[in-house]
C-alpha cells in the first residue's frame, strides 16, 4: 500500500532547542548522530553549536520517514561547507549498522527525540491524529507492512485490549476493544475516535482530554515497534559514545521515559549485583554520568508557543573516561 503524501507542512520549532545545543557544545569534537532527524531543527542547532566551538560539524542524520528526510536535506544543506551531513532512511536502532558502514567507531553525541513529529501529526493522510480526519495509517515509514487499520480491523478482542492496555495504559481497554470489534470495519481516524468516545464512561469523556488519546498512542507504538526499538538502541548508543560524549533523549510519555531513566541509571550505577549482596561480584563500573538527572521540561513560554512541548521530558548522560569506568 503506497502512502500518498499531502502538501508539505511547515515544520514546527524543535523542543528544548537551546538546552540541547548547549549540551552538544560541551561535547568533544567528533560526529554527532541525530537518530530522529525529522525536519532537521535540532540538527541545525547542534551543528551551529559545534561550529562555534570546533569550527566545523559532522552530523549523521537518521529518520524512518522519507518525507522528513527530504525536508531536513533542504534545511541542513544550507548551513555551509563547514557542516557535513549524511542522511539515512532507517529506524534509529540501525545505529550500529549505519556507523559501521560509514567507518565510524565512536561518536561525540547522540540525540533521540522520541514519538511522533509535528509534521506527521499535521498531515491528515498520515492518520496519526484524531483531530484531522484521514485514513488509519500511522506508519512513520510508509514501507512498513502493517497499518493501524490492519490492526483495528484484523486483531481479535484480546489482542486489541492488550495493545490498548500495554502501549496506551488505557484503563478501559477491554470495553474499548469490544466496541472496536463491534463497529468494524473502521477506516478513518474520525470513525475510530467516535467509537472510542462512545465506549468509555461518560465521566471519562468529560475530563482528561480526548478519550481517544491513549488508544491512538497505543496503535502508533504498536504499528511502528517504538518501544522495542528504544529498548534496543539505548545500550547500543551508550556503547558508541567516545569519552566525554553526550547522549540526550526527549521522551513524551511515561512508557518512553521509564525506559530511558532505567537504562541511564543502569549505565551510571555500573554494578548490577543484587542489592543485598555485601560485596560487588559483577565487577561492572559506571560508564556514564548524569548531566540531566531530573528530567528537564519546557517552560511556560515555550509551552505557550508550542503546546506539544508540554509533555516533553529530557534526560542526558555523558560518557566517562575509560579509566573512570574501569
Amino acid at each position: 500500500m503506497m502512502l500518498m503524501m499531502s502538501p508539505a507542512v511547515a515544520p514546527h520549532d524543535p523542543v528544548l532547542v537551546e538546552a540541547i545545543a548547549e549540551l552538544f557544545a560541551s561535547a568533544p569534537a567528533g560526529v554527532v548522530v541525530d537518530g530522529t532527524l525529522g525536519a532537521g531543527g535540532h540538527a541545525a542547532a547542534i551543528a551551529r553549536a559545534c561550529q562555534a566551538v570546533h569550527s566545523q560539524a559532522t552530523i549523521v542524520g537518521i529518520d524512518r520517514d522519507p518525507h522528513a528526510l527530504e525536508v531536513a536535506k533542504g534545511r541542513l544543506n544550507e548551513l555551509g561547507s563547514d557542516v557535513h551531513v549524511t542522511f539515512h532512511h532507517a529506524r534509529f536502532d540501525a545505529l550500529d549498522e549505519i556507523l559501521d558502514e560509514l567507518g565510524i567507531g565512536h561518536v561525540a553525541g547522540i540525540l533521540l527525540d522520541l514519538g511522533v513529529s509535528s509534521m506527521q501529526l499535521d498531515q491528515a493522510d498520515r492518520g496519526f491524529a484524531y483531530r484531522n480526519d484521514g485514513p488509519l495509517d500511522m506508519r512513520m515509514d510508509p514501507d512498513l507492512p502493517t497499518t493501524a487499520a490492519d490492526l483495528i480491523n484484523g486483531a481479535d478482542v484480546k489482542e486489541l485490549a492488550r495493545i490498548f492496555r500495554i502501549y496506551g495504559e488505557e484503563r478501559f481497554a477491554d470495553r474499548v476493544a469490544r466496541a472496536v470489534v463491534q463497529a468494524r470495519p473502521i477506516d478513518s481516524t474520525a470513525h475510530l475516535a467516535d467509537v472510542v468516545r462512545s465506549a468509555v464512561p461518560a465521566a471519562r469523556r468529560r475530563t482528561g482530554g480526548h478519550p481517544a488519546t491513549r488508544v491512538f498512542q497505543a496503535l502508533r507504538i504498536a504499528v511502528n515497534g517504538e518501544l522495542e526499538a528504544l529498548d534496543r538502541v539505548l545500550p547500543m548508543a551508550i556503547d558508541r559514545l567516545m569519552p566525554g560524549g553526550v547522549f540526550v533523549v526527549l521522551s513524551y510519555h511515561s512508557l518512553e521515559d521509564r525506559r530511558v531513566k532505567r537504562a541511564f541509571a543502569t549505565a551510571a550505577d555500573g554494578c548490577v549485583c543484587p542489592p543485598d549482596l555485601p560485596v560487588c561480584g559483577c565487577g561492572r563500573a559506571p560508564s556514564v554520568e548524569h548531566i540531566v538527572r531530573r528530567p528537564l521540561q519546557a517552560d511556560a513560554a515555550e509551552i505557550a508557543g508550542n503546546p506539544r512541548s508540554r509533555s516533553v521530558r529530557m534526560r542526558a548522560v555523558r560518557r566517562l573516561p575509560v579509566e573512570a569506568a574501569s
